[in-house]
């Protein structure tokens, strides 16, 4: 006899949710670490896009292979000697791909800074702009005290940041997972209510 069949839809239901607040607590944990021990995130993330960059090299020139015309081979190949030669050196010392990390960091949060007041400006006859505000000057203040304290922000940045949001993350999915649970027990009736506690 097949289980899942067997099983209630509600029990599955209620499993599905408590993997899912389970999911959350792992990835809380982890941004917590991340965030605790960012040197250490921030030359992990480096190594890793090191690796990418090195496989990205390997496609490059494998596809060169398949290419219709020289030219076309002849790009290929440049593009997997640039990606291999960025990712040897982000493998081989990550901390200078933890510090180009930072300064891509510090770029996104100012870009992101100007778009958002930008928007907030141009749509002050929506309700909730000065939120949007908030947002951007604070992206825009983040991305200047980033780039004050650069080259020493490289340490804790990346891994900060990375923290920050894989705890974000995780907490989110805990609180959806709280929310499902209640709304679950809201309809379903007195006598599982009963059954359920």
């Amino acid at each position: 006899m097949n289980y899942i069949a067997a099983m209630p839809a509600g029990g599955m239901e209620s499993d599905r949710v408590r993997g899912g607040i389970a999911v959350g607590v792992i990835i809380s944990i982890l941004g917590v670490l991340a965030i605790l021990f960012p040197f250490v995130t921030g030359l992990s993330l480096s190594m890793l896009l090191g690796a990418l960059l090195v496989v990205g090299a390997i496609v490059h020139v494998g596809h060169a292979f398949s290419a219709g015309s020289f030219w076309g081979a002849l790009w290929q190949v440049l593009l997997g000697i640039l990606y291999g030669i960025a990712g040897i050196s982000f493998m081989a010392n990550p901390v200078v791909g933890l510090t180009t990390l930072t300064i891509l960091a510090i770029a996104f949060f100012f870009v992101d800074g100007i778009v958002e007041i930008g928007w907030a400006i141009a749509g002050r006859d929506n309700r909730g702009w000065i939120w949007l505000l908030g947002s951007g000057t604070i992206s825009l203040l983040l991305a200047g005290m980033l780039w004050i304290g650069f080259p020493a922000t490289a340490v804790w940045a990346v891994g900060v940041l990375f923290g920050v949001n894989v705890l974000v993350t995780g907490l989110s999915l805990i609180g959806l997972g709280m929310e499902s649970r209640r709304a679950a027990r809201e309809e379903a009736p007195a006598g599982e209510r009963g059954r359920e506690a």
